[in-house]
């Protein structure tokens, strides 16, 4: 196994908030994470704190005095820059709670200049109990989303094979998640490493109260994320928000602010446990979202942050340049199936009833990246398709504390839209009773020059070397490559045209020509011809039909 960078070990500890954001949809872009089933009556329920915990006034000749009517900045009895009188060695008893959420509460208030309608319950739990009650696995999901599911990520080479992705993923949120608001139940759950459970510092808990703010002005409900794409888009915006809201609040807390910070207890969280691949991608809104907001911010002040909430990021691209918000709309690419035999579209179901969802999956440029990355850690073998010095980003010869990875790499820069269909070899299935998925996918991109198109088809190229795949035919603009090496033992047939790149994944390189006919006419590719860009079409077309691909 190879030994991690030592700069990747460091930028670990740059993982602060909530690894899991809001229970409002999945953190995997499919809306399967559970919403907290119960909340606790805890520090932002009930009455005011009345005992002796009373608050030291700051000697600055600021009026502490309660307020006729409420003030942004005050909350509960308590402004932002008060200091508190507790003893919290032994860790805070309930009424020191309280007076410390109703503190934090006017501190996000003053920082993010938005005012608070009412109290968040906060629920403080151990590590064990988050994970048995909120990173269950996958048995509430169809056969058919779990199929997808799994060859999503396959499609990454980020989960191989013989895993089972929705597992995965609950492993690495249940060892990293520090807390997650549940606009379900308005409420927060802050984990805890110390046993019992603490609340030890107020960092998590203002990233929290952040979302719960969010979700009290603007309803974060009432947004839909569909895909892996439009999930890290929003979430550029509403996890970048609370990451530089609690950026803000760790540098007052640095130089002046009196804030809890008890010394660590237990495990860190994570460790051994993280799959580094899922981990980048999910990392994604916490690095580059909270550049985007301060970019915005720094142009028009909170209004305009505010504003973006009418009109949240359409990709992960007009998070990774700021400049791009509202210029650049991407591409909304249309896939015709052209599947024949043995392979049948996989549809999986909304995973609640009520909800919808797509039958394709669209990952972007920060998956993209992702996928890319992940060669620098994973135990597979020596060679990287980027460096760690590409994907990390430093500031004074360590890692970057506030934009700790850098998404927009060179075989992702110009990306414009993407649209995956996912098949299942149905005879198959139906011989070993859905015991084996054996499964296929195309893949289309679309670049915004034909120069970006070849070149993410190169760094493709080395992707499928560095899993060990060779060459079987074709030149630079389109070539077939098998994988006879587990995790990702497969036939890959990339085509580059124009600005369009087509990825063909399937078991074998005759199962290609099954799952998309490779269409060829006079010598001059008319597979997948054209940007796309008339429409996002989910009909099952034949080829006679062609049009868009």
């Amino acid at each position: 196994m190879r030994t991690l960078p030592a700069l990747l070990v460091v930028a670990l500890v740059v993982l602060a908030g909530c690894s899991t954001g809001f229970t409002g949809g999945d953190p995997f872009g499919d809306d399967t994470a559970p919403a907290p089933t119960a909340t606790d009556p805890g520090p932002g329920d009930g009455e005011e704190p009345t005992d002796e915990s009373t608050p030291t006034p700051t000697p600055d000749g600021f009026d502490f005095a309660d307020p006729d009517q409420d003030r942004l900045g005050w909350e509960g009895g308590y402004w932002y820059n008060e200091s508190l009188a507790y003893n919290a060695s032994d860790g805070l008893n309930e009424t020191e709670r309280r007076a410390l959420v109703a503190r934090s509460m006017a501190r996000v208030e003053h920082l993010r200049e938005l005012e608070f309608r009412e109290r968040v319950p906060i629920r403080v739990i151990n590590r064990s109990t988050y994970q048995s009650q909120y990173a269950g696995g996958d048995a509430n999901h169809t056969a058919e989303f779990r199929t997808f599911d799994n060859a999503k990520f396959e499609s990454l080479f980020l989960i191989g094979e013989g895993q089972n992705s929705l597992n995965v993923q609950n492993q690495n949120r249940g060892s990293n998640v520090l807390g997650f608001y549940s606009p379900k139940n308005d409420s927060i759950v802050v984990v805890s490493d110390s046993t019992p459970p603490t609340l030890r510092d107020e960092l998590t808990l203002g990233h929290e109260l952040t979302h719960a703010l969010q979700d009290q002005v603007y309803n974060l409900s009432n947004y839909t994320r569909p895909t892996r794409e439009t999930y890290n888009a929003y979430n550029g915006l509403f996890e970048g928000d609370s990451h530089y809201t609690e950026q803000l609040y760790r540098q007052q807390c640095d130089s002046g602010w009196n804030c809890l910070s008890l010394p660590s207890e237990g495990g860190s969280g994570g460790g051994s446990d993280i799959h580094f691949g899922v981990y980048f991608l999910n990392f994604f809104p916490y690095s580059d979202g909270p550049p985007f907001v301060r970019h915005h911010r720094d142009a028009g002040g909170w209004d305009r942050v505010d504003a973006m909430y009418e009109d949240p990021p359409a990709s992960s691209e007009q998070v990774i340049s700021p400049e791009k918000y509202g210029e650049d709309q991407p591409t909304n690419v249309s896939l015709t199936d052209r599947n024949e035999g043995v392979w049948e579209r996989v549809r999986p179901a909304p995973p609640r009833e009520g909800q919808t969802r797509p039958a394709y999956a669209s990952l972007g440029q920060s998956a993209m990246s992702a996928m890319f990355a992940y060669t620098i850690t994973d135990p597979y073998n020596r060679s990287a398709v980027d460096g760690a010095r590409e994907f990390i980003n430093r500031d004074g010869g360590q890692v970057d504390r506030q934009d700790p990875f850098n998404y927009d790499l060179r075989w992702t820069s110009g990306w414009d839209g993407d649209r995956m269909h996912i098949y299942r070899n149905a005879t198959a299935a139906a011989e070993t009773n859905g015991s084996t998925n054996a499964t296929a996918y195309v893949w289309k991109s679309v670049w915004d020059s034909p120069e970006d198109a070849r070149q993410f088809a190169r760094g493709y190229r080395l992707l499928l070397e560095h899993w060990k795949g060779e060459r079987v035919s074709g030149d630079r603009v389109e070539y077939v490559y098998e994988v006879d090496r587990l995790p990702f033992e497969d036939a890959f047939r990339v085509r580059v045209d124009g600005d369009t790149v087509v990825i063909t994944n399937a078991p074998t390189v005759d199962d290609l020509e099954e799952v998309r006919p490779d269409l060829v006419t006079s010598g001059v590719s008319v597979d997948d011809s054209g940007s796309g860009s008339g429409g996002s079409s989910d009909s099952g077309e034949t080829a006679a039909a062609m049009g868009g691909a």
